[in-house]
């Protein structure tokens, strides 16, 4: 059956598509002045969960654990709950 209207991306955490629209231009988060809007920050992190699980359909630890490093940081940068990776020892 075909779907009907727009694809949602899906990004961990429910209120991404209402982050993104409310802060998209700005250049600061809780954290302090950064190089990246929130919007890009949101866009690294959906690209960096998708390598994420590239990673973990290939079994690479190696990749799994760098990408999940990364996932942790941009959550943090955008004051999102920290995903826990419990086969990776990441509580």
């Amino acid at each position: 059956m075909q779907r009907r209207g727009p694809k949602r991306s899906r990004v961990e955490g429910a209120t991404a598509p209402t982050l993104i629209l409310k802060y998209a231009g700005k250049r600061f988060t809780d954290r302090g002045p950064t190089s990246y809007t929130v919007g890009q920050t949101w866009a690294a992190l959906k690209k960096t969960w998708k390598a994420y699980k590239i990673a973990k359909v290939k079994n690479e630890k190696v990749g799994m654990l760098k990408y999940a490093h990364r996932i942790r940081d941009l959550q943090r940068e955008l004051n999102l709950p920290i995903s826990r990776f419990p086969e990776l020892g990441l509580n």
